[in-house]
């Protein structure tokens, strides 16, 4: 295992298995300039990476993410010796382009993503684990699109990944009356795929995690993008893309050695290529 510590997050890599975890305890995980930077470097990594076979989102000391940090002085604002100068004021619309940006490489990724949430997800810290292709929880977890009570609409992907997870009408309960709801709601109206025990969240993540790194990388990147354009596209659009994607496939080594391990009756050993 490799362990890479960042100001605000900590990367560990063990053997396909890439696990984030946003690391600002202190601040229930919300995000400030420097998380969001970092995310966006790492997610960038990964989408990179032929090693990273599946990618793990979750937050240090018992709470996922509760949002963007709107409160108190941001760190990128504090020098060793004090207080440093005050930046120019950003443009809002492209400091949320920024936003746009860390959001759209999260769900563009070609690896699964599984967002492993106790405690708090809330605000963009949410849509953060929406954006994850599988999320188990445990019985801690609270989630709510808590915009509404700062005075503000949903943002991180929210009005196009909360419909498509829980249908429109629970989706505007959620968005506008922005509710707390516990992990037991949130499974019930399909919100999260798993609820666990407390002590049981690490071990089931890492069942999942170990079963999609043993994986053909090549094959559920293109599941998973079929799944994603799903309800963008016709039936016969799916169907020519499907089409495509299986000639790839079939092209493969990985696909071959499919066949092979099927017939040889053990276990396939997929390199991506």
């Amino acid at each position: 295992m490799t362990t890479d510590t960042r100001e605000t997050l900590i990367v560990e890599r063990d053997e396909g298995i890439v696990t984030v975890t946003m690391n600002r305890p202190h601040r229930k995980n919300a995000a400030n300039s420097i998380m969001w930077g970092e995310l966006l470097d790492v997610f960038r990594e990964v989408g990179d990476s032929t090693s990273d076979r599946v990618m793990v989102l979750t937050g240090a000391g018992g709470d996922f993410c509760s949002g963007a940090d709107v409160g108190g002085m941001d760190e990128s604002a504090r020098s060793a010796g004090g207080e440093a100068e005050a930046a120019p004021p950003k443009h809002q619309l492209a400091s949320m382009r920024d936003i746009t940006d860390i959001c759209l490489t999260l769900n563009r990724l070609p690896q699964p993503t599984i967002a492993k949430v106790s405690g708090i997800a809330v605000g963009a810290g949410m849509n953060m684990a929406l954006s994850c292709d599988l999320l188990v929880a445990d019985e801690t977890a609270r989630f709510s699109e808590i915009f509404a009570r700062r005075g503000l609409s949903v943002d991180f992907g929210g009005s196009f990944l909360l419909p498509r997870r829980v249908g429109l009408h629970k989706a505007k309960e959620l968005a506008l009356l922005a509710d707390i709801i516990d992990a037991k709601e949130a499974e019930a109206i399909g919100l999260v795929n798993r609820v666990v025990p407390s002590g049981d969240l690490d071990a089931s993540v890492a069942e999942w995690a170990t079963r999609l790194a043993s994986g053909p990388p090549i094959a559920l990147a293109m599941t998973k993008r079929l799944l994603n354009n799903s309800m963008n596209v016709t039936l016969e659009e799916a169907l020519d893309d499907e089409g495509l994607s299986q000639t790839v496939n079939f092209s493969t080594r990985d696909t071959a050695e499919a066949m092979r391990a099927f017939v040889e009756k053990r276990p396939p050993e997929f390199t991506g290529r």
